[in-house]
Parts: C-alpha cells; structure tokens; sequence
C-alpha cells in the first residue's frame, strides 16, 4: 500500500508543479531517502498499534524548524524514512509582530498546540478541502472545538526560503499542491492516521 501510495503522491506533484530554478521544490523524498527519528517513528507505531490507527504511515511536524523551511513529514513508519515533507504554517497567537511559534490549548487564543491527534473526516470550508483533527493529549484537548483543522492556503508557498511564512490561526496550514499531495495517503487509508505536532526531541505525554 506504502508503495502504491508514494507512486500516486509522485504522478499528483509531477501533474501539479512546476519547477522554479535555483529553489528547493518538491515534497517527494523517493530519490532522496531521509531516515526519521526511530524513536518518535516507534512510539508513533505502539500508540498507533494500541487505538488501531494505521500503522503503516503518519504525520509529524517539528515546530522547532522555522517557518521557511520543511518541517511537515508523512513517515513511512515501517522503514522510519520521510516519504514527503513541506511547508506548514503555525498559529499566531494573537502575538503579529512574533516569528517564532508559541503554543496554547486554550479556546480562542489562535496558538498552535502541541500533541498527537487524530486526523479525522474531510470536508469542504472556507479554505476548500479540509481534515478535521481530534487531540488525543490534554495538551491538545480542545483541538475540536478550536476549530484546529489540516487545511491549505495559497499564502504557503511549496519551496524552501530563509524567510518566514505567514501564519494562521491555530491550524496546521500547507500550501494547497503538498496537500493534494497527501489526500491519496489519507483518503485511502481504511484506519484513522495519527499526526503528531512536537517542538524539537519528544518522549511524548
């Protein structure tokens, strides 16, 4: 399934995108194996392993790594190697002038929040195709009613810079071709997928 997956994520970027010279672009890592960390990869599998989540695959994302840069990785946990990874916004925190990422699990404070969730059902909002999230920490606890959703917006680039992103909300927010990307993985997995937000090294909760 790893495989059949990766094959289409690759045909979906290629279709898509349009390479821009001297950047860094892409979100496919098959020519380029990225070995992840073995342990967060093995914690993610036993937690995965224990709710029945899918175990093949997860997504993790390090908000220790700035905003310009890769730091939102789908994970083939069978191999703890990064299949693809890009861009994603975190929130503001109601703090404009502020770069680095603060973080908060309290209602309408438009913080990221760190911890493991469930990546649920898609619908289509105000940001076009979305996925709904259910923390699973009490870190994250109040994801549902926060509104924290996996989303797209044009205002996140595909490609590497040494700037800054724009920042949202609260939610993790990709650019709309790396999460057209991920909608195989997710929309054809038959379990719920397992996404991880953490700052640098983690043991989890």
């Amino acid at each position: 399934m790893v495989q059949r997956l990766l094959l289409i994520s690759v045909l979906v970027f290629i279709l898509v995108s349009c390479p821009r010279p001297g950047s860094e672009e892409g979100f496919s890592e098959a020519n380029k194996p990225m070995y992840f960390d073995s342990l967060l990869c093995a914690q993610a599998r036993a937690l995965c392993s224990d709710r029945n989540y899918n175990t093949e695959f997860a997504l993790f994302s390090d908000m220790s790594v700035a905003s310009g840069r890769k730091r939102f990785f789908l994970v083939d946990l069978s191999a703890d190697t990064v299949v693809m990874s890009g861009l994603v916004a975190h929130g503001h925190c109601k703090k404009y002038g502020r770069r680095k990422p603060m973080f908060s699990n309290e209602v309408g404070s438009n913080c990221t929040s760190l911890g493991r969730y469930r990546v649920g059902g898609s619908y289509h909002g105000s940001f076009g195709k979305s996925y709904k999230l259910h923390g699973l920490d009490s870190s994250n606890s109040n994801a549902f009613d926060r509104f924290v959703v996996l989303h797209a917006h044009s205002c996140v680039s595909n490609y590497e810079s040494s700037f800054g992103i724009c920042r949202s909300e609260g939610c993790p927010t990709l650019s709309p071709i790396f999460l057209e990307s991920l909608e195989p993985w997710l929309d054809n997995s038959e379990k719920s997928v397992l996404l991880w937000i953490y700052y640098g090294a983690t043991q989890g909760e």
